[in-house]
This record gives structure tokens, sequence and C-alpha cells, in this order.
């Protein structure tokens, strides 16, 4: 959610208000009819048969009329059965908006499954114009969405997985950390299936390690000589069979984890790539500086292409948390970084901005401004992703790609027109460098 008011739309004549409480066995549901003070209330399983009948009954009973339906849920089972129904407008409530409205009236902190509910509802009841209903994105861009967020937590996992072998093998098998840069590799995988330890490798020619590197395309003989020579030369860490047993098992366990994380992430990474290739923001996206196979898909998923979705590009920097938090009372003023958001939308933009160091002029110049005000590396980044987040929501807004040097040309021309009210804003400008102009940033 923004810091601003949402945008006033036309209001629906609703059939009805209701609201779920949902529960992993069972769901509570309220509901008043539109126009009436009486509520109706029951209970739901939670299963798709139970929904059905559910959601069938109230199409009936309303003619399929539009009903407002609150719950603590923007994605999930339960969302995900009911939206398939055309007359159930769904408004997700996050959470802690939920708890801290029913905190409101009910100081004592009881908490039940049918208080929940009525609280929900009312709710909805009373300040339906500050939700949002839920507008699903198309169906390939939800796909899309979907395969970035399971890549990113299946890759974490692979991390996690990759520091238990190097521990692992830290105990009875720490030279593997010398011999290769990559222990989540497939060339570690397949060099400790076929010796799990030292002892197994010591009882090997040379002839059959050097066929080894070269069937895994291992082809520097200086390396590959190196690698051998060391291979002899050293001993075992340790000589205590209970150790050795269980770091082979354990470390043969990992191995063929790590083989299918990477097999996992490598059919990601396809359809990933198909969904990008058809998709119709990719062009705007793939022309902005630094954003690679990785970063294009999760930057279409961030905006989408509900393009009424945000008014304006602050929207956007706090929902998504690169935006500060201003706190005042009194006398008293303070900034604070915004906890409450979706990390995962707030690493992508984090992420872009980081890469765009590499490839952006203006960007690198307005970051080291950042680091020359002795901010933190991790404000600097956030403070570059504020910038480009704006930049990047005029151009989705206008469906026009980016192009550096036309941004390059606006700011210098802004800069000659307004002088130093722009460059109090940029923070950047032209300079004279060998002769030539160049774009960096203005010392205070």
């Amino acid at each position: 959610m923004s810091d601003s008011l949402p945008s006033v739309t036309t209001e629906r004549e609703w059939a009805a208000f209701a609201a779920i409480d949902w529960a992993d066995q069972k769901h509570f549901w309220r509901l008043v009819p539109a126009g009436s003070q009486h509520a109706e209330q029951g209970e739901l399983d939670n299963t798709p048969e139970a929904v059905e009948i559910w959601a069938v009954a109230l199409q009936q009973r309303f003619d399929g009329r539009p009903i407002a339906l609150c719950l603590e849920q923007s994605r999930g089972a339960l969302v995900y059965m009911l939206a398939k129904y055309a007359h159930l407008v769904l408004f997700p409530v996050h959470p802690t908006t939920a708890a801290r409205y029913r905190e409101t009236f009910c100081t004592s902190g009881a908490k039940d499954d049918p208080g929940d509910t009525a609280s929900l509802l009312d709710l909805l009841v009373r300040h339906r114009e500050r939700l949002r209903p839920l507008q699903p994105d198309t169906t390939e861009t939800r796909l899309l969405q979907f395969l970035v967020e399971q890549r990113r937590q299946v890759v974490d996992e692979k991390t996690a997985q990759n520091n238990r072998l190097t521990d692992c093998l830290k105990l009875y098998f720490p030279q593997i950390l010398q011999w290769f840069d990559d222990v989540s590799g497939p060339l570690v995988g397949a060099f400790l299936e076929r010796w799990p330890s030292l002892q197994d490798l010591h009882r090997t020619r040379p002839g059959a390690m050097r066929e080894f590197f070269h069937e895994h395309n291992c082809r520097g003989e200086a390396r590959i000589d190196e690698r051998i020579t060391a291979i002899y030369q050293t001993i075992p860490a340790t000589r205590d069979e209970a150790v050795l047993e269980a770091g082979v098992i354990t470390a043969r366990g990992l191995v063929a984890v790590l083989a299918t994380l990477r097999d996992n992430i490598a059919k990601l990474d396809r359809r990933i790539a198909q969904l990008v290739a058809g998709h119709p923001e990719t062009p705007l996206f793939d022309s902005l500086p630094g954003a690679g196979a990785a970063l294009i898909p999760r930057l279409i998923v961030a905006f989408g292409t509900r393009r009424e979705r945000y008014d304006s590009a602050y929207q956007m920097q706090c929902y998504s948390g690169i935006a500060p938090v201003k706190v005042a009372s009194g006398r008293t003023e303070t900034i604070r970084f915004r906890r409450a958001c979706p990390k995962f939308l707030r690493q992508t933009f984090h992420e872009y901005a980081l890469h765009s160091l590499k490839k952006s002029e203006w960007a690198k110049a307005y970051y080291q401004l950042q680091r020359d005000r002795h901010k933190s590396h991790q404000a600097a980044v956030r403070s570059l992703a504020y910038k480009w987040i704006r930049i990047v929501f005029r151009c989705w807004k206008d469906r026009k790609p980016y192009d550096e040097a036309i941004f390059l040309q606006s700011q210098r021309r802004r800069s000659a027109t307004l002088g130093a009210s722009v460059a109090s804003v940029t923070d950047v400008g032209w300079k004279k460098v060998a002769g030539f102009n160049k774009f960096s940033a203005i010392s205070s």
C-alpha cells in the first residue's frame, strides 16, 4: 500500500458484503446483504467442492450481482478457489492491517474466528474506499511471477545446501575446497561420486584422474597436473572411521540434492526465457541498462501490464519498500527504513539498481555522490533504486523503451535551463573533463 489515498473510482452497486477468515481446515464466513443490518454467518470446509456450493448458492440468491468479499490473503489456495467466480469481487487485506483494526476495538487482545470475520466485514463495509479490489494480471504475467519467485527460492535452497556440503567437507575432506572453485557444480559432484574420500583418491592411478578431468571438459593440462600433484601430496584430515563414514554418506546425499536443484533451476530458466520472449512488455524492460536475463522477467512482474494499478511512481516506491518512512511527532522527525513491503519486490529493484551501475553513466555518478555523502552502500543503492522507479514508471506508463542518450540530453537541457534548482534535485550534472562534457556527480 502507498502512503497516498487510493484513487477514487465509481462505486459498484453491491448485492452483499462478505468476509472470510480462512484456516487450514475450515473457514468462518460472515455476510450482510446490501441495505440490511442483519448479518449471517457460518463455517465452510476448506475444499473446492464446499467453496463451489457456497459460491454458487450466493450467485443464485443474488441473481449474479457483484458481492464484495474481504479476506486476509492476496495469494493462496482460498484466493485461487474464489477468483474463478465472476460475481465475487475480492478485497485482500494485509494480516497486519486486519490485526490492528481488530485491536482498535478490542484492546483486551481477545481473538477468535467469528470475531476476526466480523472485524474484516466491518472494515470492508466502513472503509471500502481504502481497500483495493484484487485485479489479477494476465495469465502469462502471473505465471512468470510464480516462476521467478520459485527460481529465487530454489537458488536460495541451492546456496543453503552448498554451505552444508562445504561444512561437511571441512570435517573430513577439506582439500576439495582448495582444488575446485565451485563446490556446488557438476564437476565436484561427479568427483565426489567417484572418489568420496581422500583415501579412495590415493588408490587411483594418475591416468584415471586425467581421463576424468578430460571427460568433464577440463582441458587445461597445467591445471590438471597441478591438481594431480596436489592430490598425492596431501594427507587425510582425519582417520576417525566414524567421521569418515558419516562424512561420505552426507556428502553423497548433498551432491544428489544439488544435482536436482541445478536441474530444476535449468528447467525454470528455460520456461522463463520462453515467456519473456513472447511477453509484450519485454522490449521496454530489455532497454534498461543492466537488466539481463535474470532481471528482465522480474522487472516485468514488478510492473505488470495493468497500468491503472498505480497512479504515480510514488505509490510503487512506497509499495515496493524502496521509499523510506517519515515519522514525525512534535519537533521530532525521523526517516526510517520501510519494512512492511513485499520483500521479493524490494529485492528486485535493489538488485537492478546495483546492476545498472556498470551500464549507466548517470547511475554510477549518482551512487558515488551518495557514498561521498557518507551513506552506506545499501542506502546509496536504495536511493538509486528510488530514482530508477520514477524513470522506469514514466517509460512504462508511456509504453516507450528507455533511451540513455535521450535521458542524459533531457537532464542536460533542464540543468542549462533551470540551473542550480535542477541540480539540487537530480544531484548530477555535466562537467568538462579533458575537453569533453562528462555526466558526473555535482560537488556540494
